[in-house]
């Protein structure tokens, strides 16, 4: 859909491939005993090994080529999807990249990291600081030092990260005019995606329930998780002028399987990353696909999600992230094969 803001049409620039695939998970299904799980395949938007970041990132770097910047500042975790697909997207478009990277600098650059160095991304190791805490203190230096810097939120979770998720629903209602969804399974972490969704449901008059698995203890700058990702919904309907206004009781939002933290792998993510390999040949990542799987797999193993419930799994991407991870990843036995 044309996004309208003050009679202007948003900007946007193209990064991806869209509409991305969406699949039935057969066998992955008939080892839960006949679960009914589809796909939407996010990992394959195309952009540096793909990810949902790239569709937020049309509406936020399509903002910082019209303001005329030269450069881009983001945050993030050391093995940051959103990173990498931001410095990926700040090559393709002849930008300046500067991330600023929680912890200290490795030995090695693996996974994330290995691609934010080759895709030429200035890095700035950040300590405990992974959410963009010392962001002002290298916009001021950029700024000084004569560059137009732009600044892409953490996760690209702003009001135009959230629009593209609008756009998303779009795109899946097309894909799907045939069949309906009873619910709509994802990992929720910096909030636009699922503000995104959340407004897009709305606006297409969509009826499926949205559960966003929460990835993170950690709350977002000042607020609570929910409290952020309901502040998000209300300030992008306002700024679309559209007359919705969403309280935290309507939030679904399962933090039941946070487990030891952000980016700690545990039984949960090892089987499920395994689980969706070895049964349909598509890898999890092991910080947010994986965690969001594992708790599908859960919620249909204990029937909070029935079994002839049609689910469908939006897939995040973050694959890359494996490589980094290698020595956490404790999988189960490889599954025999039979016909």
């Amino acid at each position: 859909m044309d996004i309208v803001i003050n009679n202007q049409q948003v900007a946007k620039t193209s990064l991806g491939f869209f509409p991305t695939p969406l699949v039935e998970l057969r066998r992955l299904n008939d080892a839960l005993g006949g679960a009914n799980i589809y796909i939407k395949r996010d990992d394959m938007t195309g952009l540096a090994l793909g990810g949902n970041k790239t569709r937020k990132l049309e509406y936020i770097l399509g903002d910082a080529l019209a303001q005329g910047c030269d450069t881009i500042i983001t945050a993030g975790a050391a093995q940051s999807n959103h990173c990498r697909q931001t410095a990926a997207a700040a090559a393709f478009l002849n930008l300046e990249c500067h991330l600023l990277l929680g912890g200290e600098q490795p030995a090695k650059a693996e996974g994330n990291l290995l691609l934010d160095n080759i895709f030429g991304s200035h890095i700035h190791w950040s300590g405990e600081n992974r959410k963009g805490e010392n962001i002002p203190q290298v916009f001021a230096e950029l700024s000084a030092a004569g560059k137009k810097p732009y600044i892409v939120p953490y996760g690209g979770s702003n009001e135009l990260g959230a629009l593209a998720f609008i756009d998303a629903v779009e795109e899946l209602r097309n894909q799907c005019q045939e069949q309906q969804f009873s619910h709509i399974v994802f990992a929720s972490s910096s909030g636009g995606t699922h503000a995104g969704l959340i407004l897009g449901k709305h606006l297409f008059k969509q009826d499926f329930e949205l559960v966003g698995i929460n990835i993170d203890k950690d709350e977002h700058g000042q607020l609570p998780f929910a409290a952020h990702i309901v502040q998000l919904v209300n300030r992008t309907a306002k700024l679309l002028a559209i007359d919705f206004n969403f309280t935290e009781q309507q939030l679904l939002l399962n933090s039941n399987y946070i487990g030891d933290g952000y980016g700690v792998i545990g039984t949960l993510e090892n089987e499920a990353i395994a689980l969706t390999a070895q049964l349909e040949g598509i890898l999890l990542d092991p910080v947010y696909t994986g965690r969001a799987m594992g708790a599908l797999i859960d919620m249909i193993r204990t029937g909070q999600i029935s079994k002839t419930d049609k689910v469908l799994f939006w897939h995040t991407g973050g694959a890359p992230a494996l490589f980094a991870y290698g020595e956490g990843l404790q999988l189960p036995p490889r599954r025999n094969h039979s016909r």
